[in-house]
């Protein structure tokens, strides 16, 4: 479980691809104090911490995860969100985020606003019912307010820190990022359809 708030940038030094898997290794700040076996939101993915090496770590994507996600589109030399999971006596300053990837969006717009910036992205139509206006989603593993929610794009707001401090100032119209929508949302979504009607 995680929370959307970004805890270090990585950078990927090395892909290999195994059958249908993909192998990463990951430089980053927080590497080191890793173990085999933990869950770290990659651009939020949850992906399992198999091996740590000289400040860096090895995870890797199955084919699952590379049909859902960004990851495969990943090469070495880019930059990844990096979340370690949430501590239950800690402040839940995001929201509550699995990271588990439902969808990808792609970039349409990108606005500088003298201060903040404004992005615009496309979604795929079948998850519209699980963004509301001022509502959380997690794009690249940030949690983030969306508004200007229509079926099928909406828009974010980005503040200077957030900006600097993660990967969203490498995003630009075209490119692809991973979606998890409001854990709350589907399951209330989820509800409603199984609901007898009396």
């Amino acid at each position: 479980m995680f929370t959307g708030i970004i805890e270090s940038l990585g950078t990927i030094t090395d892909v290999n691809t195994l059958g249908t898997n993909k192998i990463f290794w990951i430089e980053s700040p927080i590497s080191a104090e890793l173990k085999p076996d933990q869950s770290l939101s990659h651009n939020g993915a949850c992906l399992t911490v198999e091996e740590i090496k000289e400040g860096a770590h090895r995870v890797t994507a199955i084919e699952e995860t590379l049909r859902k996600t960004n990851l495969g589109d990943w090469k070495a030399g880019d930059l990844v969100n990096l979340e370690r999971c949430l501590v239950m006596n800690g402040r839940l300053d995001g929201h509550i985020v699995q990271g588990h990837v439902d969808a990808t969006a792609t970039c349409r717009q990108r606005k500088e606003m003298d201060g903040s910036w404004e992005f615009q992205f496309e979604f795929p139509k079948a998850f519209s019912h699980l963004l509301i206006e001022k509502g959380s989603v997690c794009l690249n593993g940030i949690s983030l307010t969306v508004f200007n929610v229509k079926k099928k794009h909406f828009d974010i707001a980005v503040i200077p820190y957030s900006f600097e401090h993660t990967n969203i100032r490498n995003i630009f119209p075209g490119d692809k990022v991973n979606l998890e929508f409001d854990m709350i949302g589907k399951y209330v979504s989820r509800l409603i359809k199984k609901t007898p009607t009396l």
